[in-house]
Formats: structure tokens, sequence, C-alpha cells
């Protein structure tokens, strides 16, 4: 029994806008915070990325369908704050476009095939 059948009469469909809805507010939130508070690239890319994975960990939370998309966009938000607040000389931008190239072509060959 998922969590979205201990909630009678509200739709799967009303609950993804809602967690959706609450995403951007937060996102909006801490980019206002971030840019207010001056903290600077690092500790904003991983914040903007923990309230990506966040929501979709809710997502998974009430029943709904994980979106891929979005928990690689949050791990590469993660990783791109991380690397900015280690100083990393090496330009993750390549990296991130080569990962992003992949997991694009996964997910194109694994529709063809299913």
């Amino acid at each position: 029994m998922t969590h979205v059948e201990h909630m009678p009469g509200t739709s799967p469909v009303v609950i993804a806008h809602k967690l959706d809805a609450a995403a951007w507010g937060l996102f909006f939130v801490w980019v206002g915070v971030a840019l207010i508070a001056n903290i600077g690239w690092g500790p904003g890319l991983v914040g903007v990325g923990v309230i990506t994975l966040v929501g979709q960990l809710a997502r998974k939370y009430f029943g709904l369908t994980v979106e891929r998309f979005w928990v690689m966009v949050g791990l590469l938000l993660v990783l791109g704050g991380v690397w900015e607040l280690l100083g990393l000389q090496f330009s993750l931008v390549p990296v991130l476009l080569i990962v992003a190239g992949v997991a694009l072509l996964v997910s194109a060959v694994r529709r063809v095939n299913t």
C-alpha cells in the first residue's frame, strides 16, 4: 500500500502537482537566500541538488514515479557543488557534458529496446 492510498480523496496527480510546487518554492527561497548571503557557487549548487533529490524522494514516498532525469540533475548539481567547494583544478564542465551525453544515449537505447 502506498502513502497515497492513505490519503482518501487525493489523486496522485494532485499530490504530484503539490510536490512540484513545493520543490519549486524551496528552490526559489534557497536561491534568494544564497544570493543575499553571498555563499558562493559551491554551497548554492549543493543546496539546489539536495532540493532536487529530496523532491524525488518525496515522489517515491508517495508512490509516484521517480523521474530519473531529475535524479541525475540533482546528483550532477551536488557533484558540481562539492567540486567547487574542494577547489579542484580540473574543469568539471567536460566531465558533466560526457556524463549527460552518456545518460541520454543510454536512455534512448533503453526506450528503443523496450
